[in-house]
């Protein structure tokens, strides 16, 4: 049977958040049926066998390992054939009605190519999650001030923190937490980019998108729940360090012709701002952490 939507869950050690995500979205029958697939990249948690328990008709793909987020990504949206597929970490939970939001704005928008649903944080407030795509003097100033000072004007640019998260927009580029994308589009920019491992994959999506003609946009009437990191809070140093080898490799996709000149301060700055939040990271660790007697 032909279904109006497919939902690709990458799971990885989420724990029982894994059986709340599916839930969720097998709960919102607003669109219809959806297709449903989890990708699991080699947990060891119980995460999988809890969700088939729970949920017995769940469909499971395992990885061969963890391929990082963009390979399962584009595992699952192999295996589905729904012609708007969303993609989601498995710590989030969404919200009934979401799903028929979603593709109303790619009905209303034929050049729609990536949408992406308004994000809570567990507290109830917005994460930033669509985003201006930052020229090199934001990137930079975003990257050094924020790690000390969030609500600097070059990350308040970056994040759009200024925009109303109760209107719908176009953007730049959405958070691959939960996003929402045409096939057709996906397919013209040959899906995710598999050599990122973790982090920026997104944004690298997005602007591929972009470039071949396609909308990006930010439709709050979805709306989902999201645990931040909860999957890769167990190793927080190794994914500062994945995530600026990912800056990198967006930077030498973006920086061509004229601009590659700036490629060797590029490596600098990264490997500074990498130590850098190394070492913020750490020092907020050591301030949470209960004294000892």
């Amino acid at each position: 049977m032909s279904r109006a939507w497919a939902a690709v869950v990458v799971n990885y050690r989420a724990a029982s958040l894994l059986t709340d995500c599916v839930r969720s979205i097998l709960a919102d029958s607003s669109a219809g049926e959806v297709e449903l697939v989890v990708v699991d990249n080699g947990s060891s948690d119980g995460s999988v066998e809890a969700l088939q328990s729970a949920v017995p008709g769940a469909r499971v793909i395992t990885a061969p390992g963890n391929v990082g987020y963009a390979r399962a990504a584009n595992l699952g949206i192999a295996a589905t054939r729904a012609p708007i597929v969303a993609v989601f970490n498995p710590d989030l939970t969404m919200e009934p009605g979401t799903a028929k939001a979603m593709l109303a704005r790619f009905d209303e928008e034929p050049g729609l190519g990536a949408c992406g649903p308004r994000i809570r944080n567990v507290d109830g407030s917005d994460y930033p999650s669509a985003r201006r795509s930052p020229s090199v003097p934001l990137a930079v100033a975003h990257g050094l001030l924020g790690l000390w000072w969030p609500t600097n004007p070059f990350t308040a640019r970056y994040r759009e923190l200024d925009a109303d998260p109760a209107q719908p927009r176009s953007v730049d580029w959405v958070s691959g937490a939960a996003v929402w994308l045409r096939r057709g589009a996906l397919d013209t920019v040959g899906g995710w980019d598999e050599r990122y491992f973790m982090y920026v994959e997104d944004l690298d999506l997005c602007w591929r998108l972009r470039r071949a003609g396609f909308d990006v946009g930010y439709e709050p009437a979805g709306v989902v729940t999201h645990v931040q990191g909860a999957s890769t809070a167990r190793s927080p140093y190794r994914m500062l360090v994945q995530h600026h080898r990912s800056a990198w490799r967006f930077a030498r996709r973006r920086l061509t012709g004229a601009a590659a000149v700036l490629l060797p301060f590029a490596a600098l700055y990264l490997t500074a701002r990498c130590l850098l939040a190394i070492a913020e990271h750490a020092w907020r660790a050591s301030r949470a952490s209960p004294a000892r007697g």
